[in-house]
């Protein structure tokens, strides 16, 4: 009887926790229609494809490239405007799918990407929050292969100080959610001439089209101007 109420018990137990991260999983921010529509429905020379669980938004006659994580618990569609944005201004920009849209989850998932486009001369790792993160901790592995990281709202724990890559962090003043201790804590991982840019007025969900987001702060910009901003730093960045 003990063995029976024990397997019981385990039984219940597994199949809490089962149920537990289903749910987790299953809760996450979602896309509006408008950034969909861009992946869907591209405008004028930028062509979107979708392969094993990326989206490349395609512009002609590119030479550089991004290959974007997007933050946890979002869907990855939310940031096809900027995307679409960067493509739109010559730059081949890759958004990777997470599964359970965790980046954590998959923090290799720009393998292989690169190779896929010989004609681009310069790769960057890009991503918000914890997919910043997350494209950190890979490009610290294969610096080699790329010339920088542009980190949206986040930070890296994985060590960049003498990687000689290029590094620019973009936040906004009104970010709710990013942990500003730890991005004071984990600032010396990334090399002295990194470049910082404060968004004023910017939040943290404004990088992305997924409605507002739970501890963020009101932006006193809209989204539309929150990654217009974004577009024009990491092009002078790219560019530069």
């Amino acid at each position: 009887m003990k063995k029976k109420i024990t397997l019981v018990i385990i039984v219940v137990l597994i199949a809490s926790l089962i149920g537990s991260t289903v749910y987790y999983i299953n809760d996450y921010y979602h896309a509006d229609e408008m950034a969909v529509s861009l992946i869907t429905a591209p405008k004028t020379n930028v062509i979107v494809t979708e392969e094993n669980g990326a989206f490349t938004f395609k512009p002609r006659n590119a030479t550089k490239g991004i290959i974007f994580y997007p933050g946890g618990k979002v869907q990855a569609e939310s940031y096809a405007p900027l995307m679409h944005s960067l493509a739109e201004n010559g730059i081949l920009s890759v958004l990777v799918t997470m599964p359970g849209n965790l980046a954590v989850l998959d923090m290799n998932a720009a393998e292989g990407i690169y190779e896929k486009y010989p004609e681009i001369e310069s790769w960057y790792m890009a991503g918000h929050s914890l997919g910043g993160s997350m494209a950190a901790s890979y490009i610290a592995e294969n610096s080699k292969d790329f010339d920088g990281i542009i980190l949206l709202a986040s930070y890296s724990t994985a060590d960049l100080s003498n990687s000689g890559l290029d590094v620019i962090s973009i936040y906004g003043t009104n970010d709710g959610v990013l942990n500003m201790e730890k991005y004071e804590e984990y600032k010396p991982n990334l090399p002295e001439d990194f470049k910082e840019v404060v968004i004023n007025g910017g939040c943290h969900a404004y990088f992305g089209a997924y409605g507002e987001q739970e501890g963020d702060k009101k932006a006193t910009i809209t989204r539309e101007e929150q990654i217009e901003i974004t577009v024009k730093e990491i092009l002078q960045f790219i560019n530069n």
